[in-house]
């Protein structure tokens, strides 16, 4: 594995790693903050690039293309690209460094896997007061209560400089999502050939966090209200999920509800956590799944690996796009190749274990998590045997009115049973509403009661 640190370097920092996870991470010194926004992207990203293919940071997108209007999907501002190379099941092995096995197993599974690779464009920006506070945050913030918590941390990206694999993924955890937004999350599991029934689903969301004035110590420990309805098909019409994300899940664990329309009833839900299913998913997608990774840590071991060039979906407009059906995304075995796009960036290696006497279905999970936005890009997910099982991946663009770069689609590959789960299709709908109003009483069990329709 290329990394941008030495072997012994990465010893020392994964076992610095162990003990700051185990006793409350230290953040880092003034000087070592100082970097940020020089060398340093303001989030942490090298701003320099590899003298090849990853050209220097520059800002990202600062400003959306002419004729832009919020509400609409996004225009590629890179629609003049012209595909550089492909890599395909025929000739994948040349590109093996810069592969996660999940990416070489698609290849090896499936004869019409293809990744069509674009210019590396690093796009990623985020508004000025998310970077002021990420670097306030890098010399303050702290993890506590063995990881499961943070403290002295306000809106910006808690730990730029990440000392261990937990800082990345709360790094992935705190990304600035906007404050209060509402999207369509509308999924599809297609059976062999590629017929499916498309699940529509409306999720609403409050970061408390993000909102101006708030710190870790000042929100009751809640990250983020979530609540999602399903809209159809008619069967599962109805039924709306609500949960209250926490900033310390020791202190204050997750909270989630259901309301259920044929009973009309409200009822906690406390399995809406680690590994149990998702909402309608068929198994493919396990609850600590949505947004790549979420929900607590404590169930696994986290090790920083490092840094390595790879190929990974970004820039994934054309998917985005309005114009595009979900029929023309969704394909046998995997999505539309030729709606795709990847690009060669430098993405931290964080690998999870699942500590001895913890249960859950993966033994192992490794993430790559980009270097200028901390979005988690790619995900390899191990059985209890330790073999490869799942690939995902999250094609994501930058919402250029916020801006902020997250996701697009999800796209969740079963290698062994050859099935696959894609959400947050929104094409045929409307894209993320970053300027959605709402406040925690939207997000009370008793609303729930209200707002029931059947």
């Amino acid at each position: 594995m290329k990394t941008t640190l030495n072997k012994s370097a990465l010893a020392l920092l994964a076992g610095a790693g162990l003990l700051m996870a185990q006793a409350g991470s230290a953040s880092v010194d003034a000087a070592k903050a100082a970097q940020l926004g020089k060398n340093l992207t303001p989030l942490g990203g090298e701003r320099a690039g590899n003298g090849g293919a990853i050209p220097e940071w520059t800002g990202g997108i600062t400003k959306p293309p002419a004729g832009f209007k919020v509400g609409m999907f996004h225009p590629d501002p890179f629609a003049n690209d012209k595909v550089a190379f492909s890599i395909t099941p025929a000739n994948f092995s040349k590109y093996s460094d810069q592969l996660s096995p999940g990416q070489e197993a698609m290849f090896g599974k499936y004869k019409t896997f293809k990744m069509n690779v674009y210019p590396t464009r690093r796009s990623a920006s985020s508004p000025q007061r998310t970077y002021d506070f990420t670097k306030r945050n890098a010399t303050q913030c702290q993890m506590i209560a063995n990881g499961e918590g943070i403290k002295n941390c306000a809106e910006g990206i808690p730990f730029p400089i990440p000392q261990n694999g937990q800082e990345v993924i709360w790094n992935h955890k705190l990304k600035y999502k906007g404050s209060s937004f509402s999207r369509f999350a509308n999924q599809a599991a297609p059976a062999a050939n590629g017929a499916f029934t498309l699940i529509r689903l409306r999720e609403d969301g409050l970061g408390l966090y993000y909102k101006p004035g708030n710190t870790s110590e000042n929100i009751n420990s809640i990250l983020l209200y979530f609540k999602q309805e399903v809209l159809g098909p008619a069967r599962l019409a109805g039924q709306v999920l609500l949960v209250h994300e926490s900033l310390n899940s020791v202190a204050s664990p997750r909270k989630a509800w259901v309301y259920n329309p044929g009973q009309r009833r409200v009822r906690l839900a406390p399995n809406v956590a680690y590994d149990n299913p998702g909402t309608a998913t068929d198994g493919l997608r396990t609850n600590d799944m949505t947004d790549m990774f979420n929900g607590a840590m404590d169930r696994f071991n986290w090790k920083l690996v490092g840094k390595k060039e790879m190929y990974v979906p970004y820039n994934s407009f054309k998917a985005h796009s309005g114009s595009v059906k979900v029929k023309d995304l969704i394909r046998p075995n995997h999505l539309n190749p030729d709606l795709l796009r990847y690009e060669l960036h430098r993405v931290w290696v964080v690998d999870a274990t699942l500590k001895a006497g913890q249960r859950h279905i993966n033994s192992r999970r490794t993430f790559y998590v980009d270097e200028d936005s901390w979005q988690i890009l790619l995900v390899d997910h191990y059985d209890g045997q330790g073999k490869l099982w799942r690939y995902s991946e999250a094609p994501s663009i930058n919402y250029y009115e916020v801006p902020v770069f997250w996701a697009t689609i999800e796209s969740h590959h079963d290698l062994k049973s050859g099935r696959y789960i894609s959400g947050l299709l929104d094409n045929e709908d409307k894209p993320f509403n970053f300027g959605f109003q709402s406040a925690p009483s939207d997000f009370t069990p008793q609303n729930l009661r209200n707002e029931g329709v059947r």
